[in-house]
């Protein structure tokens, strides 16, 4: 069996690559990055490859893509966010044609606007989203579904090209190489306070990398070709549980404080708009689409990836975290 995976140069590009090297499948490892640590990818043959600048020229002929690629921040203009989850997505699936395809998207594209609880994958896509991150995941998703269903409007997609593909849908990827939530997290400490919002007993579910992995395996080796599966911990968890292990497994003398959402939101929308003004690249600390995974219960359903795919997570875990 051979498999492709793309933004192998990345944090779950790279822990994919390495979890096939590991169950010796041959994998082609592909990033943007001109050179990645061999360690990083276990060995796995790499390519550099923009994937917004086109289909992959002379692309070998491989069994299933693991497309990891995409735009992860929740900050910048909407243009390079459809760029890279959507442009990005269509070249990949030009790029292996006939293969199964597994999509990485996010818990993102259920509503933003509302709690989710306990939410099953049909209650995606909605009408609107805060950001162009999650509509853009939306919309590369519904790429995806098209190839599958053998439809849609684009000339190279047509009937007879009707393929396998999974899209799974985490939420908050944590573990070894996180390059985003922990840090995130940890960069937000003030003094002895680690200010946030909500209620520290606002339940959420989280991915660990390894659980991550585990369903990328499933779906891109296993007997199962298509379907669309949440894929989170065992377990959601309490949010301030969540910030006190982190703080505590890192050494941060610190305890984490809740401020009513209400007060915050206005103040992140003037902060988005001066960040704006000003044409800043980096993300302001403060944004709606971070209250809006913090302040109201984000949790998923993981039934149809546990009775379908035969996925088996395991609970949410920090341990370790003052290593990674």
């Amino acid at each position: 069996m051979k498999v492709a995976v793309t933004g192998a140069s990345g944090f779950v590009g790279g822990a994919v690559c390495r979890a096939l090297m590991d169950n010796g499948v041959e994998t082609l490892a592909y990033g943007r990055r001109s050179q990645v640590a061999p360690g990083h990818l276990g060995g796995a043959a790499y390519t550099s490859w923009d994937l917004t600048h086109g289909p992959l020229p002379d692309a070998p002929v491989v069994d299933t893509v693991v497309h990891c690629a995409g735009s992860v921040t929740d900050w910048g203009p909407a243009a390079g966010f459809f760029a890279t989850n959507l442009g990005g997505t269509h070249n990949t699936l030009r790029s292996f044609p006939g293969a199964r395809f597994v999509h990485v998207s996010t818990a993102s594209v259920y509503d933003p606007y509302r709690p989710t609880v306990m939410a099953v994958e049909g209650q995606a896509p909605v009408s609107r989203y805060l950001n162009a991150y999650g509509a853009s995941k939306m919309a590369a998703e519904r790429a995806v579904l098209a190839v599958m269903r053998g439809h849609g409007r684009a000339p190279w997609r047509r009937a007879r090209d009707r393929r396998e593909a999974i899209v799974l849908r985490p939420h908050a990827v944590y573990g070894p190489g996180d390059t985003t939530l922990l840090p995130r997290v940890l960069s937000s400490v003030r003094g002895p306070i680690l200010p946030a919002t909500g209620s520290g007993a606002t339940p959420v579910s989280l991915t660990s990398i390894g659980n991550l992995v585990q369903a990328c395996l499933l779906a891109a080796c296993g007997p199962v070709g298509t379907g669309v599966y949440n894929v989170t911990d065992a377990e959601p968890v309490a949010l301030g549980d969540a910030f006190r292990e982190i703080l505590a497994e890192r050494g941060v003398r610190a305890r984490p404080v809740f401020l009513p959402a209400r007060a915050l939101r206005p103040v992140a929308a003037a902060v988005e708009g001066a960040f704006m003004l000003a044409r800043r690249p980096e993300p302001p600390r403060l944004t709606r689409y971070a209250i809006s995974h913090l302040a109201v219960e984000r949790t998923l359903d993981i039934t149809a990836a546990r009775d379908v795919l035969g996925y088996d997570p395991k609970p949410t875990s920090f341990a370790g975290a003052a290593d990674w």
